[in-house]
């Protein structure tokens, strides 16, 4: 048996003279030695090229406290993230729905690299296909082993505590040897999955890639298992027969302890007070009794400690001698488990290599699995990812993702032969789905507490009044969740020809315009970053390089000169920073100054961003002059959120090609407003906005299905 300390100064001697210029930590400086070599080596060693896995490596700087972008330029992008676009995401919600991802996430280093993850949206369009791929492939996996993918039971964090405390040198104590045990057990399931899985049908390791190369590279040493479990119980603790050092010791502290235990309940008996309370103790690795501080001592003994005039323990003077016969047995034990987990470290540092490996895949598996079943969970379909030029004109598909799609005619140019830019029908908003859901499980979970209370009420135990008031509050519970499957969230439709660059989306407020640009921009994060997004197949949205979004209530932006000079500066920023690639989206441009001003201002933007400030820009607004922009430009094109006036309530879905005709009129008409202030109110409106609203009107039938 080699000297740990022996191994780890000659090997970090040698390596660090070698690697000192790229000396970055890994678990920690100490541990260079041991571990860094591996990528910069190139892992040769038995070990798969990281360039083969590049979220791997995001995974494995996380670990190791590097940046998360080994490539400088990427690098230098993250640290360069504008406040535009930090602000974008906070107001699209970016970070709730990372937090929902990352719910999914089994180990706690698994839910931090997720969120490390999802912020890294500095990505090349084939790191996010590589991404969705890794998604399909734990899309697969889940339909295939169903629950084998529980990474609960794995304690990451202790693992980790392992590795790095292997690193420096130190012993490691028997909790982190059981994570290391329960960390290869784990990895031996995942190889036994994939092996049986090839075993009914080779076309599984494709399905499954890049997964099941990942699987496949794992080295597992199953001795090792064996010598952990041999030493240490389920509990972590050193077992009596890891030595026999250990065996003796442990029977000797037994021995002492049955002894004290006879001489002081001795003590008790001969010493009994009936009016005062007496028990044999513990305190500070002392035997002792306890009692009353009001109580007499017959016996000898040392005052352990007194609490507040409560209480005291001694130690009666008998007892010193074999207290401190158990102090030393106690030591004897301490320096024999000390030595078998000494021995079991050497024996698992020369495993260190494969086992950082294994920890590193299998926090990225979670990452990935973490994907899949948030995608499976609430429906959602694998996006096309297309790559197109600054006028929206495809340049290449980077998957054939219609293959993930189970749609027999997926033709994503087929809706009246368009050729879409934007093709999502049906979409959901992600956290507003997740809340109904949310809500829709407390409830049923508080029916079957409801429904085996009522089980358990027998008749004679309980009287009919209260299993009546039982049965009504089930009753109760039942309608609400039906009531809630009623109102389920509205999907919008979302079809941008390619020609589009200024999407106007107007209507009244409370309808639903900035929920759909909200989820249009999540949705368009949600694809960069390998998620599925939840919509109805076949799902095809362009590769945008930033998503900027300026959003703000209109009433806010009404009150001060400074809010609305606010929100100028946020869209001056995102003008600045936006490309012929990235995805735009307004919240009531124009709005919070002079009508006529705000108008104009809007239309120049808008026009900006059309000329060449982004891919696609979508904005709502209530302006009436942005309505007409897609009669004099072929780039413009509006949609509106529909109204009910019958109900006088929005629908919230969204009607394409035609703009939004106010109804503030016909609405105070519904209502039964005087007919002499509803005519001076439409000679006041104008007989031109009139005009415009009975054309809108005209057009509804013809399109409001389209």
């Amino acid at each position: 048996m080699y000297s740990i300390a022996s191994t780890y100064t000659t090997t970090c001697s040698v390596l660090h003279s070698k690697f000192s210029d790229t000396a970055n930590h890994i678990f920690t400086t100490s541990s260079l030695s041991q571990c860094f070599n591996k990528l910069n080596l190139q892992w040769r060693f038995r070990k798969p090229n990281l360039c083969k896995y590049p979220q791997l490596v995001l995974v494995y700087n996380k670990l190791n406290g590097r940046p998360k972008h080994i490539n400088l330029e990427a690098a230098d992008k993250s640290a360069s993230y504008s406040a535009n676009f930090t602000d974008s995401l906070r107001l699209l919600e970016w970070p709730k729905l990372c937090e929902a991802v990352a719910a999914f996430a089994g180990t706690q280093l698994g839910k931090e690299a997720l969120k490390d993850q999802m912020c890294s949206l500095h990505l090349s369009p084939e790191q996010s296909e590589a991404l969705l791929s890794e998604t399909d492939a734990g899309f697969e996996l889940l339909k295939y082993s169903g629950s084998t993918f529980d990474f609960s039971g794995l304690n990451a964090v202790e693992a980790k505590s392992a590795i790095d405390r292997l690193g420096r040198g130190f012993v490691i104590d028997g909790k982190e040897a059981l994570a290391i045990a329960a960390l290869l057990q784990f990895c031996d399931g995942l190889q036994d999955m994939l092996k049986a899985s090839l075993k009914e049908d080779a076309e599984w390791y494709t399905r499954f890639m890049p997964l099941s190369q990942m699987l496949n590279e794992m080295v597992i040493n199953q001795a090792l298992v064996r010598t952990i479990l041999q030493i240490v119980d389920e509990e972590g603790l050193v077992k009596d027969d890891a030595s026999s050092d250990l065996k003796q010791a442990r029977n000797q502290v037994r021995k002492v302890e049955q002894r004290l235990y006879q001489l002081l309940n001795s003590i008790l008996l001969n010493h009994r007070d009936e009016n005062y309370s007496q028990e044999i103790s513990y305190i500070d690795g002392r035997w002792c009794i306890r009692s009353d501080m009001e109580g007499a001592s017959d016996f000898q003994g040392l005052l352990l400690w007194s609490g507040s005039g409560v209480e005291k323990y001694l130690e009666p003077v008998s007892a010193v001698p074999l207290n401190d016969e158990l102090a030393q047995a106690r030591a004897l034990v301490s320096k024999a488990e000390f030595e078998a987990l000494a021995d079991l470290t050497e024996r698992v540092l020369p495993q260190l290599d494969d086992i950082k490996f294994l920890l590193i895949s299998v926090v990225q598996l979670d990452v990935i699995m973490s994907r899949a079943k948030y995608s499976m969970a609430f429906g959602g379909t694998r996006p096309i990812l297309v790559i197109t030029d600054a006028d929206g004109f495809s340049t290449s598909q980077l998957s054939d993702a219609e293959d993930h799609q189970h749609n027999t005619d997926g033709n994503v140019s087929g809706d009246n032969g368009e050729d879409w830019l934007l093709h999502l029908r049906k979409l959901y908003h992600p956290l507003l789905l997740q809340r109904h859901h949310e809500k829709i499980q407390k409830i049923k979970q508080k029916i079957n507490s409801t429904a085996s209370q009522l089980r358990r009420a027998r008749p004679h135990e309980r009287s009919f009044s209260s299993r009546e008031r039982i049965e009504n509050h089930l009753k109760f519970l039942e309608s609400k969740v039906a009531s809630l499957e009623a109102n389920h969230p509205i999907p919008v439709d979302i079809l941008v020809r390619r020609k589009t660059k200024v999407l106007i989306i107007t209507g009244p407020n409370t309808g639903g315009k900035t929920a759909t640009i909200k989820t249009v921009g999540l949705a368009a994060l949600m694809a960069k970053c390998g998620l599925y997004l939840l919509a109805a197949e076949p799902v095809k949205i362009p590769f945008f390089d930033s998503v900027f979004a300026d959003i703000g209530d209109e009433q806010s932006l009404s009150q001060s000169l400074s809010t609305f000079s606010g929100h100028l500066q946020q869209i001056k920023g995102i003008r600045a920073q936006s490309t012929g690639h990235s995805l735009v989206l307004l919240d009531e441009v124009g709005a919070g100054t002079n009508p006529l001003e705000g108008a104009a201002l809007g239309i120049s933007l808008l026009e900006s961003f059309a000329d060449s400030g982004s891919l696609l820009t979508i904005a709502t607004t209530h302006q009436g002059e942005l309505k007409t922009l897609k009669y004099s430009n072929d780039r413009f094109e509006n949609a509106c959120v529909e109204f009910d006036e019958e109900n006088l309530r929005p629908t919230y879905k969204l009607l394409w090609g035609i703009p939004g005709r106010s109804n503030a009129i016909s609405i105070a008409e519904r209502l039964g407003l005087p007919t002499h202030i509803l005519d001076n109110a439409q000679q006041l409106y104008g007989k031109d906005s009139a005009e415009i609203n009975k054309a809108i009107e005209d057009t509804l039938p013809k399109t409001s299905g389209s």
